[in-house]
Formats: C-alpha cells, structure tokens, sequence
C-alpha cells in the first residue's frame, strides 16, 4: 500500500503541497488529479524518493521512503509523463538493461522480457531502435520497463499520452488487470479516463487536498444537478431568476450569460421565459446541460 500523512513541501514562501494525507490499497486504481501547478509531480517525485519532504511521510509497502529509499525502489515502477528512454537502443535490448539493474538475470530476465513485450503489445517493434519507434510505441516501452520488475505499486503519469484510441483501450485494459493485484496510482488530465479505470479519487488544488471519495460519488454529486445556460441581451439581475422555484443557485457567467442550477429532473426554461416577458429583458438562447466530473473538478479546484 501507498500511505501519504502530513506531507510538505516547501519552496521559499510557498507550500507546493500544503498538509496532505491519503492512502492507497492493493487492488485500487487511484486516479491523482488536479489541475497543472496543483503540486501532483511534487508529491509524486516526494513518495519516489527523488524530493525529500519538507515535514511529513511517505510509507510504501511499510517502508519510509526517506528511510529506506532502495526497498522502496524495488517495490515501486514509474513511469513520467515526459518518458525518458535510451533512443539509440533496441526495445528488447532497453528492457534487457533495465531488467538487469534490478537484479534479473540470465533466463529468469529473458522470460520477464518476453512476457511484458507481448503484454504490452510490442512484438512486432521489439527488435526496433526506441528512435525509430511513434511516441504511442515508446508509451508502451516506457509502461514495460516500470514493470520488468514486477513492482508492488505502480505510479503512472499520464500514461497514454500520445496513444490512438485503440492503443488507449488496449493500455486501459492492461492497467486494469495490473490493479487486480497491485496498487495503481494514476494521474491524468482526461477525466473519462478516471470513471473509465480508477475507483477512488485524490484531488489536490494550490497543494490542498480538496477532494478524496469514490469515483461513483463525485459522479452522483455530477448527476444531482442540472444546469440551465441563459443567454439575455445586456446584464439582467440575477436574484428574480434565484427566486424560481426548483432554482438552487445562480452565477453569472459572462455579458448577458446566466448559469441557473437545479434540481435533478427539474425543468425550469419555461419560468425563465415567463420571467424574461415580465421584467422586459430580451432573451436570446436557454440551454438544459447535464452536471459532469469535469464541472465538479472545476468547482473544487477553481
């Protein structure tokens, strides 16, 4: 498991990441989420043991990484978002090296090698220069060296990047199967691919957690409003529309652009245009959207 207490880090007068905890399990995909600047790459270079924290822990498998960084290393696979790779070697060459430094050798290295080049689709590319393989493939190369040696915890950032939509479906199905017996934590900016992969959320703004539940909650609090896009010609007041029954709030959202939420189910567009008659404004468009994870994640991070 992956256990995050009290962790800080600090760069002069400004707390990168500001006080937080979570934890993850075995046999939990965990999708890691905030917007760019959050402190995401901080915490994890932090529970990697490439940063030391400033106050705070970062426990994996039991182990402190400030502690005992190797028997952390040999637990953990990563792979960055920006993938660094050997490009003037051979794929199965590369995986050869990396198996090697974590201490495989002989048969036992070439079997792990040959598994994971099937598994991760390289087959056809294993005996390529990484330089000459498309970014999708090199995506792979890089998920492949994060598991030659079959870590406990695997922390992958932006992991398919770069991949076409069949790619993306083959790499969701593998991360998947590695989360049935390992802890994932995945961070991304594509947010279908959270309630697509993970069943928990972490969600940290300005370094601040401000969000860990379930995928299935943040999708209920996603579904539990509608939201009502009005579109007036000029400024109107915002507290006649407030009034409305079934209305919960109501923000304006530009020159002349209202967003009305309500109650799940409930339809509000023929009172706004009765209102609109009543108070003389001239209503040019009313569009019924849906709540969704994206809004939520905006809501909690703006």
């Amino acid at each position: 498991m992956v256990e995050v207490e009290h962790l800080i880090k600090t760069y002069g007068a400004q707390n990168a990441v500001d006080d937080i905890s979570f934890r993850a399990d075995k046999g939990e995909i965990v999708g890691f989420l905030g917007p760019n600047g959050a402190g995401k790459s901080t915490t994890m270079k932090i529970a990697l043991g490439y940063l030391p924290p400033t106050a705070g822990t970062v426990r994996i498998g039991g182990f402190d990484v400030q502690q005992d960084p190797l028997a952390v290393r040999r637990r953990v696979g990563y792979l960055p978002e920006h993938n660094p790779l050997y490009l003037d070697m051979y794929v199965h060459e590369y995986l050869e090296f990396i198996g090697s430094v974590h201490g495989l050798a002989g048969r036992e290295l070439r079997q792990r090698v040959a598994q994971l080049v099937q598994k991760v689709g390289l087959t056809r590319e294993q005996n390529k220069q990484i330089g000459a393989l498309s970014k999708g493939y090199r995506q792979r190369v890089g998920l492949a060296q994060a598991l030659v040696h079959d870590p406990e915890v695997l922390i992958l950032d932006e992991p398919t990047t770069g991949l076409d939509p069949n790619q993306i479906g083959e790499i969701r199905q593998l991360i998947r199967e590695l989360g049935e017996d390992k802890t994932v934590i995945f961070s991304t900016h594509i947010l279908p691919e959270v309630t697509a992969l993970c069943s928990r959320v972490v969600i940290i703004s300005r370094g601040k957690l401000v969000a860990d539940a379930p995928v299935a909650e943040l999708a209920a609090r996603a579904a539990g409003e509608t939201v009502l896009r009005a579109e007036f010609e000029g400024a109107v007041a915002t507290a006649p529309l407030a009034a409305l029954p079934g209305v919960r709030g109501v923000e304006a959202a530009g020159p002349g652009v209202v967003l009305i939420r309500t109650a799940p189910g409930t339809d509000v567009r023929a009172a706004v245009s009765r209102l609109a008659v009543e108070q003389g404004w001239l209503l040019l468009g009313l569009r019924q959207e849906q709540q969704t994870l994206e809004a939520v994640f905006g809501e909690l991070t703006k």
